[in-house]
């Protein structure tokens, strides 16, 4: 297996994880092979990631230094208004491994906020473990729930702090279970915050992505069917904010900056 051979399987099988980091492998890949036909086979390998096909449209408009600068731009900035809207000593729930959360979790904490986060360990692949992982290191106290005990701990959070892997007119898409968990923020009036690279923002409909059911359970009996949906809407009606590089924005306004400012 080559190299390139290896970025789409790591892309494929969620080796590489969140949305930032698969844009970044998929640029890094094209420029392995640069050309039409490698570009669409990366298009393919994760449909509901619009960052990683933005990326990649944009490899004829602007160097690939220029590129990889928005990246840090845009979470440095993400980082400052994500500090603005923790308080102390609150609780932060988040659910999956999202880079752009916990980046800007891991700054609030290194720039003396004082807080915890409750997160889930989000089955089947469990990444709501390398979040967890990655928090601790930086010194952030973490409590980690199994899915199904989300309800309790968004019940006693502060807030709750989402990625997204797609950004579309009228909702979000993260990874499963987000629907729930921002149907129980809001009965529980806990304010729902997105928080993502505005890359991520896309004009046309995502395709879900239904993931092999290997993944949830590999030996079932044959007449066991399994659903593997990876990702899952967010009502725009339950999302309080967008908190990305153009700062704290309500939903619409963020699609229209978004949309206006067109890659």
């Amino acid at each position: 297996m080559n190299k390139l051979q290896q970025i789409y399987l790591a892309i494929k099988e969620v080796k590489i994880q969140g949305a930032t980091n698969i844009a970044k492998a998929a640029l890094n890949a094209y420029f392995i092979e640069p050309t039409e036909k490698n570009k669409r086979k990366l298009m393919s390998l994760r449909p509901t990631e619009p960052m990683l096909m933005n990326v990649l449209n944009l490899i004829n408009k602007l160097p690939k230094e220029k590129i990889l600068n928005h990246f840090s731009d845009a979470q440095n900035k993400i980082n400052k208004n994500v500090f603005k809207l923790i308080g102390q000593n609150k609780i932060i729930f988040t659910h999956c491994h999202s880079t752009n959360v916990v980046k800007a979790l891991i700054y609030a904490k290194q720039h003396r906020k004082k807080f915890e986060v409750y997160n889930t360990e989000t089955r089947p692949l469990y990444q709501g473990r390398i979040t967890a992982a990655e928090l601790v290191k930086a010194g952030i106290k973490v409590t980690t729930f199994i899915d199904s005990g989300m309800h309790e701990a968004i019940k006693n959070s502060s807030i709750a702090l989402l990625g997204a892997d797609a950004l579309l007119k009228n909702y979000a898409i993260n990874k499963i279970g987000s629907d729930a968990i921002a149907e129980i923020a809001s009965v529980h009036k806990k304010p729902l915050y997105i928080v993502a690279d505005s890359w991520k923002f896309s004009p046309k409909n995502v395709k879900i992505e239904e993931r092999g059911f290997h993944e949830v359970w590999s030996n079932a009996p044959k007449k066991v069917r399994i659903e593997n949906p990876a990702f899952e809407k967010i009502e725009k009606k339950y999302i309080a904010a967008v908190i990305s590089e153009y700062g704290k924005l309500k939903y619409n306004d963020f699609i229209k900056k978004a949309a206006k400012i067109r890659l």
